[in-house]
């Protein structure tokens, strides 16, 4: 290898690293859970079997603030627990092969979510979030995500509720109140990745070409939402197994969306939990969908998964890859201009963020989701074009499969590129991994291989010209005359609205004062099959044209919109400050507006409400209230909105 400034790097930058796991390799965990959602608390046990590497007097197992801990071992009880972790102190030999029992009892306070259970009519959910928060907070595991384990999980709960977790479905045993579900994992993992869900759920249940089922999970009352929520799922999975050149590694794919949710999605082994926002019917999928989250989470079952990154300096190795092949699956369904689309938009962000001096290195830990996410992709955009398609995918492949069920370095990836290619990529490593600056140069040259995108960038009316009067209405594409209709608003004719359903939104999003001599034709922008369009039309229209405010509630006052309501909740606000709009329903209006910020609903839902109900000051006491409650909700940007509010 010519990398000696990249070895030098990760040899430094993996040092502290060598921990527990030069001493002690953890093989299995069975654990036995029982879950009680309305005291939040869940109590067990969990049988693990390791080997030991090296002579040792003890080890330890992360379990976070439980109320209740003990470990037999040897028929003994050998241990001490310090808040964090249990700590068992023995005569350890290297070679041979231990079993520890552990029985327990908690009420986590994080990884693990209680949602509704406070609420008769809410959606009653369990779900667990191990990435960033620790599965030992309801499970005594190894946060070290260094130590893969194969996990199987039995679970007792509720015998009306649905429990979801990693692996198959080994048996299913009925109680007289309760269930118990037995999942086994065949293959070890992180601990990070254990997922947990629970809910009131069916299920639809298609298969891959090789055989793997695809288990997608929705609430019965979305039944409607299955085919827009999922669309395109079997047809990426496939393609990825065929693009990466590896089978897809585990038993069975699941997909939970869940309320209120930390994150888009969570890419937990086989199981993938997601936002209910995304659940989503053929209107809203135009302007919000599933897709690039379901390709994202489904590339992480190979990268993050099958191989996980030693250390947060390597964290790249899953977020840009993850986004490079969702890319990637997006491009064998939407096409390459949509590719190619992407990669300027990452371009544009990357650049910001080095104009904001906030760029930072790929092997930076610190880095920021900008720099692991987008510039990650890049460099593998990069890095492809630099070796060629055949080079790049044998590398791959390779790297996976020499590093299946482990964990990865860069310079692992690296080696196997140089030797797949024959080619020095030192120079690659210090422009793309190393500096901190995004070469934003070579990214151009990158795109103007690109027709679609070389057009959008030389079509520009910055400066009104002759060519200008024509755009709208010729051939060039729809990102391109959203650009044109971005830069002469005072110029659009009615000729203009007779366009993609893309370009009238950007027409739409462009005339927040509507010109009388587009009055009938921007009206038409109120049946477009777009929540997001519907909802910009009905506000400048009820703005622009105070005497037909009536006309325009009233051709709207059944749309809902997105899964956060935002066109019945702009449409409820509108109704109450339009001072002769159905006087005897203004109480009506405002105590569903005042409905929406309850407990029970989604905190999307419930963010729109409060922030409507503070637009037109009329967030009272019961607002307040539920307000100063969201300054405590577990969803840290609800949290964080609902204190900016109350602040202001």
């Amino acid at each position: 290898m010519k990398n000696l400034m990249l070895l030098l790097f990760l040899c430094i930058s993996s040092f502290v690293f060598a921990q527990q796991t030069e001493y002690v390799d953890f093989k299995t965990a069975k654990a036995d859970l029982k879950i009680m959602p309305f005291g939040k608390e869940i109590k067990g046990t969990v049988i693990y079997e390791f080997e030991i590497l090296k002579d040792i007097d003890s080890i330890f197992i992360d379990a976070n603030n439980f109320i209740h801990l003990e470990a037999l071992f040897s028929e003994k009880i050998y241990h001490d627990y310090n808040g964090k972790q249990i700590v068992i102190r023995a005569n350890f030999e290297k070679g041979k092969t231990y079993q520890v029992d552990i029985g327990f009892v908690t009420n986590p306070k994080k990884a693990m979510y209680f949602i509704d259970w406070d609420y008769q009519d809410g959606n009653r959910q369990v779900w667990t979030q191990g990435q960033g928060k620790y599965t030992s907070n309801w499970l005594p595991s190894i946060d070290d995500m260094n130590d893969k384990i194969e996990f199987d999980l039995s679970v007792t709960f509720d015998k009306d509720y649905e429990v979801i977790a990693n692996g198959y479905l080994a048996d299913k045993q009925i109680n007289e109140t309760t269930t118990t579900w037995h999942y086994d994992m065949q293959k070890p993992m992180s601990s990070y990745l254990l997922a947990l869900a629970i809910g009131k759920y069916h299920k639809k249940t298609e298969y891959s070409k090789s055989g793997i089922s695809l288990e997608m999970y929705y609430y019965p009352e979305d039944s409607l939402k299955v085919e827009p929520t999922y669309r395109y799922t079997k047809q990426m999975f496939d393609f990825l197994e065929n693009e990466i050149g590896v089978s897809y590694p585990w038993q069975n794919y699941k997909q939970v969306p869940v309320k209120d949710f930390l994150y888009a999605g969570m890419e937990n082994t086989g199981t993938t939990i997601f936002s209910d926002a995304f659940v989503v019917d053929s209107i809203a999928f135009v302007d919000k969908n599933y897709v690039n989250v379901n390709a994202h989470e489904l590339a992480h079952q190979w990268f993050g998964n099958l191989i996980t990154e030693t250390s947060g300096t390597h964290h790249w190795l899953q977020e840009g890859f993850a986004t490079y092949y969702a890319l990637l699956a997006e491009r064998s369904v939407f096409g390459y201009d949509y590719y190619y689309w992407r990669l300027y938009e990452y371009a544009q962000e990357l650049l910001d963020q080095d104009r904001a001096g906030g760029s930072t290195s790929l092997l930076d830990p610190k880095s920021s989701s900008t720099t692991f996410y987008k510039k990650g992709a890049w460099a593998l955009h990069m890095l492809r074009e630099k070796v060629g398609n055949k080079a790049f995918k044998t590398a791959v492949k390779t790297y996976l499969e020499t590093h299946k069920f482990k964990n990865v370095e860069t310079n692992d990836f690296i080696k196997e590129l140089e030797i797949a290619s024959e080619k020095d990529l030192s120079g690659f490593v210090k422009t793309w991994l190393l500096n901190k600056k995004f070469d934003y140069d070579a990214a151009l040259d990158s795109l103007a291989k690109s027709t679609f995108i070389q057009e959008y960038l030389m079509v520009d009316c910055e400066v009104y010209t002759s060519k200008c009067k024509k755009y709208l209405l010729s051939g060039i594409s729809k990102k391109a005359k959203r650009k044109i209709v971005s830069q002469i608003p005072n110029h659009i004719k009615k000729e203009d609205f007779k366009n993609h359903l893309k370009v009238r939104q950007a027409i739409a999003q462009s005339l927040p004062k509507v010109p009388v001599k587009l009055k009938t034709d921007y009206e038409s922008l109120l049946d477009d099959k777009s929540y997001l369009t519907i909802e910009v039309a009905l506000f400048n229209l009820w703005k622009s044209f105070p005497k037909e405010r009536n006309k325009y509630l009233n051709k709207t006052k059944d749309i809902q919109g997105f899964n956060d309501k935002n066109i019945r909740m702009l449409w409820l606000t509108l109704a109450l400050i339009t001072e002769d709009y159905q006087l005897e329903n203004k109480k009506q209006f405002f105590n569903e507006l005042i409905n929406y910020t309850s407990p029970k609903y989604g905190f999307e839902i419930r963010q729109n409400a409060f922030q409507y109900l503070n637009e037109i000051q009329a967030c009272n006491m019961l607002c307040k209230e539920r307000l100063k409650q969201v300054t405590k909700h577990h969803n840290w940007q609800f949290s964080k909105f609902a204190k900016r509010m109350l602040k202001d």
